[in-house]
Parts: C-alpha cells; sequence; structure tokens
C-alpha cells in the first residue's frame, strides 16, 4: 500500500535541515544581515570611478612641490598638453623652435603660404601631422580662432633649483641666476630667459603659484633659447633663495624704491641670484627681505617702471659688463 514503511525494500529519509545535527550553522542567517551599505563607486576596487580617482591622486601626488634643501627628485610637469591656435601662431611657433608634437589641420582646409609652411615644416622636422575636423578643432583649442590650423605642445618639464647649481658648477663663470617674484605674463617670463642665455647666466626660477610658467606663448618669446636655458620651480621662493645663500650665493633684488643704483652694485663679479619683482606690486616683503642687496635702475622722471623683462635685461648686462 502507498505510504506503507514497513514493506521491504522501503526506507524512510529524514526531511531535510531538520533533526539532531541539521540546520545551516547559521549561514542563512547570516546572509540574510547583509554586507552593510554599497560602498561609492570611487571605493569599489576595479570601477572605472575607483581607478580614475586612484589616476589622479597618483597626478595629484607627482606634481606636488617639496622644499628647498631636501633630496633632489626628478623634472616636474607643467601640467596638461597645451594647443597654439591659429595660423600666424602656428607658423611662429615653428620658427621659434617650440617642441610641438602635433598638428592639426581640418578637413578642406584652404592652403595658402602659411598652411604651405606648416606643412613643409612639419615634414622636415617630422612632426605628425593629423586631418580632423572644425568642430574637434574647436573642442580642443576651447572655440579659439584656429582658421583650421592648431598644434600641440607638451607640458613643460622644469628642473628643480638645486639642478641649476649643479649645472653652473660645470662652467668657468661665477653663477648667474634669475628669479621672477610674481611675474604672471609668460611674455616677460620668455624675454628673461632670452636675456639669461644672451648674457651667459645659467637659469631662471619661478615661483609655482601666482606665476607665470613655460607655455607656448614664452617659448615664442625665448626665440629658442627656452631650449638652452633650464627653468627651475621652486615650491617657496623665500626658502629657495634662503637655501641658495647657504650655499654661498648673493641675493639682489631688483626695485624702483631701492636707495643703491644698480651701476653701484658691488656683488656682480660674485655667485649671484637676481630678483626681478612684478612691474606693478614689485619685490613682495619676505623677498625683499631675503635679499642681501636691493638696486633700482636709474631712469628718467617721466619713465614710472619697466616690465620684468626688459629690467632684467637691463640688469643683466650691467652685471654681464662689470664681470
Amino acid at each position: 500500500m502507498a505510504g506503507n514503511s514497513q514493506r521491504r525494500g522501503a526506507v524512510r529519509k529524514a526531511p531535510k535541515n531538520t533533526g539532531s545535527g541539521g540546520g545551516t550553522g547559521g549561514k542563512n542567517r547570516r546572509s540574510l544581515e547583509g554586507r552593510g551599505p554599497t560602498p561609492k563607486a570611487t571605493e569599489r576596487t576595479g570601477h572605472p570611478a575607483a581607478r580614475k580617482a586612484a589616476a589622479a591622486q597618483r597626478r595629484q601626488g607627482s606634481s606636488g612641490g617639496r622644499p628647498a634643501g631636501t633630496s633632489r627628485s626628478t623634472a616636474k610637469r607643467s601640467g596638461e598638453t597645451e594647443w597654439i591656435a591659429g595660423r600666424n601662431s602656428v607658423v611662429e611657433a615653428l620658427r621659434a623652435g617650440v617642441p610641438i608634437t602635433g598638428i592639426y589641420v581640418a578637413s578642406r582646409i584652404d592652403a595658402d603660404e602659411r598652411v604651405k609652411e606648416v606643412l613643409s615644416a612639419a615634414g622636415d622636422q617630422g612632426i605628425p601631422l593629423l586631418e580632423t575636423s572644425r568642430a574637434d578643432l574647436d573642442r580642443h583649442t576651447g572655440g579659439a580662432v584656429h582658421q583650421g590650423l592648431a598644434a600641440t605642445v607638451p607640458p613643460y618639464a622644469y628642473a628643480h633649483p638645486e639642478d641649476l647649481l649643479e649645472r653652473a658648477a660645470e662652467d668657468v663663470r661665477p653663477l648667474l641666476l634669475v628669479a621672477l617674484d610674481g611675474v604672471t605674463d609668460p611674455r616677460n617670463l620668455g624675454a628673461v630667459v632670452r636675456s639669461v642665455a644672451a648674457f651667459g647666466g645659467h637659469g631662471v626660477v619661478v615661483p609655482e603659484r601666482r606665476a607665470a610658467g613655460m607655455t607656448a606663448s614664452a617659448w615664442k618669446t625665448s626665440a629658442g633659447a627656452a631650449a638652452r636655458v633650464p627653468v627651475a620651480r621652486a615650491t617657496n621662493l623665500t626658502r629657495a633663495l634662503e637655501e641658495y645663500k647657504r650655499q654661498g650665493l648673493f641675493v639682489v633684488g631688483l626695485d624702483a624704491d631701492a636707495d643703491v643704483d644698480l651701476p653701484d652694485l658691488e656683488l656682480a663679479d660674485v655667485p649671484l641670484v637676481l630678483v626681478v619683482g612684478s612691474e606693478g606690486q614689485g619685490l613682495s616683503r619676505l623677498v625683499r627681505q631675503t635679499c642681501d642687496q636691493v638696486v633700482s635702475i636709474p631712469m628718467a622722471a617721466a619713465v614710472e617702471s619697466l616690465n620684468a623683462g626688459v629690467a632684467a635685461g637691463v640688469a643683466l648686462y650691467e652685471v654681464a659688463r662689470r664681470r
């Protein structure tokens, strides 16, 4: 009969998960409790947002500065790739020796003499040429007037302030550096780099913040001198100047309110750091206090001041003449 467990061959099976010694050992209970709140996307290993956040953190850590006097590190990059927009701008950049990494030409561009010169120079210098749409050029150049032509410049590799001392050690001439305090116009920076190359200087130091960097505009103004004169970035300009003084250098500031005229400078023939301030503000208070001497350029009463590029050129000429 059905259900007769006493017949031959019949076997009674105990129900699952019941009886003594049965159960899941609490596994089901723990699974019901869950794993807590879902972590943020940036905290989940392998998630695209987490990889992007980790990459941004690495970039931020690698671009951070360090005080002068610590161990020397590798050169720091200025940031993202820079775009040069416009036919005249690209032509001038190629003539000035700006390290262009790529030239972008709009489809069906009207090739005038400037475009032909760019294409010829790109072939001679081995610069990649890429055809693209005008919409892509608009996006890459931020809506600038590109006239169907643009170029890319890699981030500038800055030296460390200590690197300039090592470079000068290989020269028989006394060390000569220029530091810029609060100069924000990249054309002034390019002009200073050009003057440093012309008068036998060994490098330029700029602060990391509130200061001009080696952009494409600075490269063009330097007229190729940026390829020969290193530019160092200091986390703190005052501390960098103090470290230079501990290394035996003299620091001379250039300011319109100084009591000593540039021709009366007595420190021209010693290892020297010439500090140039901005045209409007001059030297900052802490930088001025760090200087061993502050001098001014004699000028006619009708002229109030010179921009940083011109003032640095005049001072460098006087130092070179005295040497």
